[in-house]
C-alpha cells in the first residue's frame, strides 16, 4: 500500500498520533504504518466521522479521482445522457425566452439572467440524468451558451415588434436570418462575454452527479 492509502486508515484511528518530524503515526509503535491492505489494531474514530462533511459537493474531478474502478462503473450504469441532454435543451429554452420577455419588460439587459441560465441548465441536467462522464459537463456548458445567445436574440425579436406594433411570431418569419450574426455583434459587449462565461462554467459544473466527502467516505467503507 501507498502511504497515500494508509493515511486513509490512520486518519479515522483513534490510536493516531501527530509528530512533527514525522507526520502521522501509531501510538502503539511510535512509527508511520507499515501494514497491507488490513491494520489489525485499527480502531474507528466515530468523533472523525461525525465531522465530515455531509452537504458540501466535491469538485468532479476529486471524485473521480476518489471514486474506485468498481464505483465509477456502477455510476456509469445508472447515468442517463438523452434524458439530460433533453431536459439541458428545454430548460435551456425556456430560460433564453424568460431573459427576452424580461429585457424587453424592463429595457434592459440584465446579464445575471446569464448566470440563472447556466445553473438552471446545469441542476436540471444532473437530477435527471445521474452523470459523472465529462460528457455531461460540456453539453451543459455548451447549451448554457447557446441558450444566452437565444436569449438575446429573443430581446432583440420583442423590441423589434414593439417598434413596429407586430407580434413576436410576424417579426420571426420576416426577420433575414442571414443579419442576425451582424445585429447581434452590434448589441454586443465586453461584459456578456463574461456573464457567459461564468454561465458555461455553470452549466458545466452543476451538469454532474454529486458527491459530499461523506457520501465518499461510505464507499470506501
Amino acid at each position: 500500500m501507498t502511504r497515500e492509502e494508509q493515511l486513509k486508515f490512520c486518519k479515522k484511528c483513534t490510536k493516531r498520533e501527530l509528530d512533527m518530524k514525522i507526520g502521522l503515526i501509531c501510538n502503539l509503535t511510535g512509527e508511520i504504518a507499515n501494514f497491507e491492505n488490513e491494520c489489525k489494531t485499527f480502531e474507528l474514530d466515530n468523533t472523525v466521522v461525525e465531522r465530515i462533511d455531509d452537504e458540501e459537493p466535491v469538485e468532479h474531478n476529486q471524485v473521480i479521482q476518489k471514486l474506485s474502478e468498481k464505483d465509477i462503473e456502477r455510476f456509469k450504469s445508472e447515468q442517463n445522457y438523452p434524458k439530460a441532454l433533453i431536459t439541458g435543451i428545454l430548460v435551456g429554452l425556456l430560460g433564453a425566452i424568460l431573459w427576452g420577455t424580461i429585457t424587453v419588460a424592463t429595457g434592459y439587459q440584465i446579464g445575471y439572467m446569464a448566470i440563472a441560465i447556466g445553473a438552471g441548465v446545469g441542476i436540471s441536467m444532473r437530477f435527471l440524468g445521474n452523470g459523472i462522464d465529462q460528457i455531461f459537463g460540456i453539453t451543459g456548458g455548451i447549451i448554457a451558451i447557446i441558450s444566452c445567445f437565444l436569449g438575446n436574440f429573443f430581446s432583440i425579436i420583442g423590441f423589434a415588434a414593439n417598434e413596429e406594433g407586430l407580434g413576436y411570431m410576424e417579426i420571426l418569419s420576416m426577420v433575414d436570418y442571414s443579419l442576425v450574426p451582424s445585429i447581434m455583434m452590434e448589441t454586443f459587449s465586453p461584459m456578456d462575454l463574461f456573464f457567459y462565461a461564468i454561465a458555461a462554467y455553470e452549466g458545466y459544473k452543476f451538469a454532474f452527479r454529486t458527491f459530499t466527502e461523506k457520501d465518499l467516505y461510505e464507499l470506501e467503507n
